[in-house]
């Protein structure tokens, strides 16, 4: 079985505590981008194998998402080995959730493929256990994510016919750790959800990712494309989830310069 396992921005994020159990709740907007995806082929297997082509992935095959997701399913509905091919075609270290949403894949393959006849409950509830974004990938549209990113809310945005570009500066990458590590939890007197209601053109200033402070003066090129983009006409420009991905939206296709350093994506919402 083939899957597109495509990517996703988070239009604001709000890092509101941290909790208890060392994670953190947050209140963020994460919009599927159709057009930017990894290339998933699950098959039933004598093992369980992964086989990465694309940017490769540099960790222990045991560590991967996608292997973590099938183990997570074969020990939960006691199924068979699956051989797994990813090609990975959406930068990682950036913000997207590229991993989050390799690892949905699986799991909405293998609930295909062993006729698990999961609910959408139950997968969603299967894909939490991997990480916080991955839930998101489950139903694959615009969302309002709260708890650690697995409570979903639908969510309606006037994003329809403008421009997305992404932009990444290649070998540079922002971990969870990181970005976790120097933000300061803190929760608005104004709810993300409210500030969405405003137009996109007034979105800027007002609609935040909290982590972007510590990450741009860590990464100062990340905040330079921030800019970069609002200099090319931008009406609203964010780092993604931890980053080091950055996008803008754009009433108009952008012509964008960047030096060959840079990953690229453009699309029309």
């Amino acid at each position: 079985m083939i899957l597109r396992a495509n990517c996703k921005i988070n239009i604001g994020l709000d890092v509101l505590r941290r909790r208890a159990d060392g994670f953190h709740d947050l209140s963020t907007v994460m919009v599927p981008v159709r057009d930017l995806y990894d290339i998933i082929e699950v098959t039933p297997s004598d093992e369980m194998h992964l086989e990465q082509r694309g940017f490769i992935v540099d960790c222990p095959t045991e560590k991967n998402l996608c292997i973590k997701a099938a183990r997570l399913m074969q020990e939960r509905y006691n199924i068979g080995n699956v051989a797994i091919t990813l090609n990975k075609r959406v930068p990682f270290g950036a913000g997207l959730g590229g991993g989050s949403s390799d690892a949905t894949a699986v799991i909405m393959a293998i609930n295909e493929i062993f006729a698990l006849n999961l609910s959408e409950e139950e997968l969603i509830a299967r894909a939490a256990e991997i990480g916080s974004d991955t839930a998101f990938f489950v139903r694959n549209t615009p969302q309002l994510c709260t708890g650690r990113g697995e409570i979903m809310t639908p969510i309606s945005l006037p994003l329809s016919g403008l421009w997305l570009a992404i932009v990444k500066p290649v070998g540079e990458g922002v971990s969870t750790a990181e970005a976790y590590g120097g933000v300061k939890p803190a929760e608005p007197s104004v709810s993300l959800e409210q500030r969405l209601q405003l137009p996109v053109n007034e979105w800027q200033g007002v609609v935040k990712n909290d982590f972007e402070g510590h990450v741009f003066a860590a990464h100062p090129i990340i905040g330079e494309l921030k800019q970069r983009l609002l200099d090319a006409g931008a009406i609203f420009a964010s780092m993604s989830g931890s980053g080091s991905a950055v996008f803008g939206l754009f009433t108009e296709r952008p012509e964008l310069h960047f030096d060959n350093f840079i990953f690229t994506h453009i699309e029309q919402l």
